[in-house]
């Protein structure tokens, strides 16, 4: 018997090897009760689940990446289209729940690079990391610690987010949407007080790539477009990359 318990986007995966009934003899005689051993085998996944893998190649740049962002229902049909939003999440985090932008708030760090529960973590001192000490391994390629994209999919460098940039037909959020990867703008989770700004205005997209205490990501608006540091304790938006 397998038992899946699905919480946000954690996968758990119990299979469960157990007989437990009566034996008969051949001649008719009492019955025997026998049980085998029980044996559990778990498998917990931090990665996102629930996002369905559509993919979509930019011909300019050969990349091939999901057609939405971590969390959205759907491509975006516009730069506000909230469907297409999706999540926020914390640079180097898992997908545990955190990256909900309905999310419980914690002003607690963590030591670990799971934290071990789905609150968003504020974080009101430098460097402004969720976690304590900082460890920038975490969406380090598809292999990383904490990658929270599909199998075979990993956070972008920046340098692939500037190629994209690069081929746009403008250098704002209107070519942003323009582009094959049909980007919205679904704002971001403040470090402070935890509360989301600037949807429908503002697009913010983490890179894996690492700026001394903070990181890179991709940022568009009404007049620009640039490649900028923040502090990862930030919740921002993701496009996984084919690896």
């Amino acid at each position: 018997m397998t038992i899946q318990i699905k919480n946000h986007s954690v996968l758990i995966i119990a299979t469960v090897l157990f007989i437990s009934g009566l034996l008969f003899s051949a001649n008719g005689e009492e019955p025997n009760d026998f049980s085998l051993p029980l044996v559990v085998t778990l498998e917990i996944t931090n990665i996102d689940t629930d996002t369905k893998v559509v993919e979509v190649t930019n011909p300019a740049t050969g990349k091939i990446w999901m057609d939405r962002n971590l969390g959205a229902s759907r491509a975006a049909t516009s730069r506000a289209d909230e469907q297409a939003y999706g999540d926020l999440y914390q640079w180097g985090r898992t997908a545990d729940g955190h990256q909900k932008r309905t999310s419980d708030r914690s002003s607690t760090l963590s030591t670990e690079d799971t934290p071990g529960h789905g609150n968003y973590i504020n974080a009101n001192s430098s460097p402004y990391d969720w976690r304590s000490p900082q460890n920038d391994k975490l969406w380090q390629g598809v292999n990383g610690t904490n990658n929270p994209c599909p199998s075979g999919y990993r956070l972008p460098t920046s340098t692939e987010w500037e190629d994209e940039r690069q081929s746009w037909t403008s250098n704002n959020a209107a070519g942003a949407f323009a582009s094959p990867l049909k980007l919205p703008a679904g704002g971001s989770h403040n470090y402070r007080n935890g509360g989301i700004y600037d949807v429908s205005w503002d697009g913010n997209y983490w890179s894996s790539t690492v700026d001394g205490g903070s990181s890179l990501f991709l940022h568009f608006y009404n007049r620009d477009v640039i490649i900028d540091s923040y502090y990862r304790t930030f919740g921002l938006s993701v496009r996984c990359i084919k690896d």
